[in-house]
């Protein structure tokens, strides 16, 4: 089982970088695959981007590719998200989950261990 724990969102403006952060506790991190969520109003919950367990391979919505990165300390138990050139469209609450298994998925569904989500709010 793992805990996961969210933290570092805010408020910030249009074009302005955020890091999101994600404390791992329990067995099982370093084996497992994490990704982050969020949840958008009208949208409901989207997959924003994921990474292996190694670390080695990533995978982002089209949202987002190329201004956000994912990445993860697995000796500090730590997934983090690079949040760079916001737009007001990222406002949302964003969600830390992580499952016991080898692919990405893209699917909610699919995740086992899930935070309870951190508030970014850009303003434009």
């Amino acid at each position: 089982q793992v805990w996961l724990a969210e933290s570092g969102g805010g408020l910030v403006q249009a074009g302005d970088s955020l890091r999101l952060s994600c404390a791992a506790s329990g067995r099982g991190f370093g084996a497992a695959t994490m990704a982050w969520f969020r949840d958008v109003p009208g949208k409901g919950r989207e997959f924003v981007a994921g990474i292996s367990a190694p670390g080695t391979l990533t995978d982002y919505s089209s949202a987002v590719q190329g201004r956000f990165t994912i990445s993860r300390d697995n000796s500090k138990k730590t997934l983090d998200l690079q949040m760079n050139n916001l737009k007001s469209e990222d406002t949302a609450v964003y969600y830390c989950a992580g499952r016991p298994f080898i692919s990405i998925a893209l699917e909610q569904d699919a995740y086992q261990y899930w935070g309870r989500g951190t508030q970014v709010t850009v303003s434009s």
